[in-house]
């Protein structure tokens, strides 16, 4: 499906997020009219429940909570729309509860993603995806705990990691902590007014690793040249280009033994053979 261009500031393994202002992908009115709901096959407790919500990755932190937060290339702090949940890349993503799968793609700083409406028009989220599952695509059914992806670094990230959204039926980002591992029975259970607000403090985020367009942004405020070039070359040649020019630093440094006055050392951390003068 075709999906709109999304900025490209999007994070920490704290994940990259889009502005507040923006609308996330949808599918055409008309897709999610057909798109009704179905109920889950669940037991008679379970179905006693308006909407209840699982982990999206069971067992993984959050290492990124919903607010303000300013990361390494911005300017200042904006509205976290989500939570980040770390992972190692391939580890499922799974539904947060039942619904229907509304859109599902590739777009902009959020890279693969998956977008799910629930009840009372409840929306999550599921962004930087490595991968979106088989048979994911507008239209599906899906219940809780059903995966739909994988968990990666695509899009604007910062690494290997989940990005998370909840937004209610006005397209306003709620707060995920309030929502799940919770059952809600009726829609004035839901905390939706409570889950929109956030602290005024920013947060600053550290993050392990920065994308080469948010690195050549940096360096571009910081008044340098920029010059970006497509990687020619794999891993391994990478490795066997680096070793051979070891090689050669140390034939380098075997000759300079020759030289009066001079003693080769061990090659530096600089990756220059290190010498001193004999005296």
């Amino acid at each position: 499906m075709t999906v709109a261009a999304l900025s490209a500031f999007a994070v920490a393994h704290a994940s990259l997020l889009l502005p507040s202002k923006v609308t996330h992908p949808r599918a055409p009115a008309a897709a999610l009219a057909r798109a009704a709901l179905r109920p889950s096959a669940g037991t008679a407790q379970e179905d006693a429940f308006l909407i209840s919500f699982v982990e999206p990755v069971p067992g993984h932190a959050v290492v990124s909570p919903f607010g303000l937060r300013q990361l390494p290339w911005e300017e200042n702090g904006r509205l976290h729309e989500g939570v980040d949940i770390s992972a190692d890349a391939g580890v499922p993503v799974r539904v947060a509860a039942d619904g229907v799968v509304v859109a599902a793609g590739e777009g902009g700083g959020y890279g693969r993603y998956v977008a799910v409406r629930h009840a009372v028009g409840l929306t999550t989220f599921y962004a930087h995806l490595g991968s979106v599952a088989a048979g994911v695509k507008p239209g599906l059914a899906v219940t809780a705990g059903q995966a739909v992806g994988q968990v990666g670094s695509t899009g604007s990230s910062t690494g290997p990691h989940l990005h998370f959204e909840i937004r209610d039926a006005a397209d306003h980002p709620l707060n995920p902590a309030m929502f799940l591992g919770k059952a809600f029975a009726e829609k004035g259970d839901l905390p939706l007014d409570l889950a929109k607000r956030y602290s005024g403090r920013v947060r600053i985020a550290y993050v392990s690793n920065i994308p080469a367009s948010k690195q050549a942004l940096m360096d571009a405020k910081a008044g340098k040249s920029i010059v970006v070039r497509r990687r020619e070359t794999n891993d391994a040649e990478d490795l066997a280009a680096a070793e051979k020019n070891l090689e050669g630093q140390a034939r380098a440094a075997a000759k300079s033994e020759k030289i009066d006055g001079l003693k080769g050392l061990s090659i530096g951390p600089d990756g220059r053979p290190r010498a001193q003068l004999s005296l």
